[in-house]
């Protein structure tokens, strides 16, 4: 009876408020952006005009999602904090200056922090996910963590340099598509082959689900 009553008392761990979390934001942004901007190539005051709308969108959504997370799943993990923190920032900036070029850049400033903190924890010999993250993924030991710090800190190094790239040399349009369509099915894939290596540290039937449904993001 004790262990039904703590069960119902429990934040439930919904993969789909997971999903809405991560990714919600980024897809009310397009949405937002899509419904302003000029049909065809339009003029660049009312692109710009689209993409400060976006961008207001935008932050409301993250912080919306924060207040979410935080209802629904109990906490809100540091890594959404730090999150939350630079997409209001960046948006801020694109506000102010009306420059899209801070939008853009946003998502590499997210992957270098994460990639740096990484970096750092693995100097240091603590696998610094773990505490992003905090209990996202139960019954992974400390070698598992290290590894998965280790593999995550690459991939958010090659997420900055891919983004950076693509700010540089495609217009507003076709970065908007990759970061919302390629970065998101890179992230997938990269956590799917995530799996036998944290499977074989410890990781149970329920964090092979957590692993699935809710990888981290910026």
């Amino acid at each position: 009876m004790m262990n039904t009553q703590t069960a119902k008392t429990e934040k439930p761990k919904s993969s789909w408020v997971n999903l809405v979390v991560d990714f919600g934001p980024l897809l009310v942004f397009f949405l937002a952006y899509k419904h302003y901007a000029p049909a065809g190539e339009g003029d660049s005051l009312a692109t710009v005009g689209a993409v400060i709308k976006g961008t207001i969108a935008f932050m409301v959504a993250t912080v919306i999602a924060l207040g979410v997370s935080k209802w629904r799943l109990g906490h809100v993990s540091p890594m959404l904090w730090l999150t939350t923190v630079l997409i209001v920032g960046f948006g801020m900036l694109t506000v102010v200056f009306h420059n899209d070029f801070w939008i853009r850049i946003k998502p590499t400033a997210v992957y270098l922090m994460f990639a740096g903190v990484l970096f750092f924890g693995l100097w240091r010999g603590k696998p610094m996910l773990k505490y992003l993250l905090q209990s996202a993924f139960e019954g992974l030991n400390e070698e598992g963590w290290m590894k998965l710090s280790r593999n995550w800190a690459w991939f958010f190094l090659l997420l900055a340099v891919l983004n950076t790239v693509l700010v540089y040399t495609v217009s507003f349009e076709t970065w908007l598509q990759a970061k919302l369509w390629g970065f998101t099915v890179l992230s997938f894939v990269f956590t799917f082959s995530q799996l036998p290596m944290v499977l074989k540290h410890g990781m149970g039937e329920t964090a092979k689900e957590e692993v699935i449904e809710n990888p981290p993001h910026d």
